[in-house]
């Protein structure tokens, strides 16, 4: 019996580790909220950057199907050196201006070397008339 419980632990505990990919970027607590009205007024073709909060900022995408994405602006190449993304034009992506890898802003996902893990997502919550952004 100890041995089938010891089993069912290590089994428990290797799931609960995969498709969790580490992107190297500190867990630090995350609380934001805004109202989607002061998003209408201060986000740029649909972005809205938020400093002092996560590592290097948030970056608040509305993405083309209306739903809300957000993420750490800290590259996730070289995370320690916390270099901030930058929107490219049309904002499709974001660039790492450290290292030159570029993101999707739509799921955070790598798609240009040396960026091999994707960006930090924090859970976004759209309730409402409220975006609430937590970690």
């Amino acid at each position: 019996m100890k041995l089938f419980c010891a089993a069912t632990f290590v089994c428990l505990l290797l799931l609960a580790s995969c498709g969790k990919e580490n992107s190297g970027i500190p867990d630090v607590p995350v609380q934001y909220h805004i109202t989607l009205d002061e998003f209408q007024a201060k986000n740029k073709d649909g972005l809205l950057f938020v400093n002092n909060y996560g590592v290097a900022g948030l970056i608040i995408c509305k993405r083309a199907d209306n739903d809300f994405i957000t993420f750490d602006r800290c590259s996730t190449v070289n995370p320690e050196k916390r270099c901030a993304v930058i929107p490219d034009n049309p904002n499709l992506t974001a660039t790492d201006t450290c290292s030159g890898g570029k993101f999707s802003l739509y799921d955070g996902s790598p798609v240009k070397a040396p960026a091999k893990t994707g960006l930090k997502v924090y859970y976004t919550v759209v309730s409402g008339f409220d975006i609430q952004v937590i970690n």
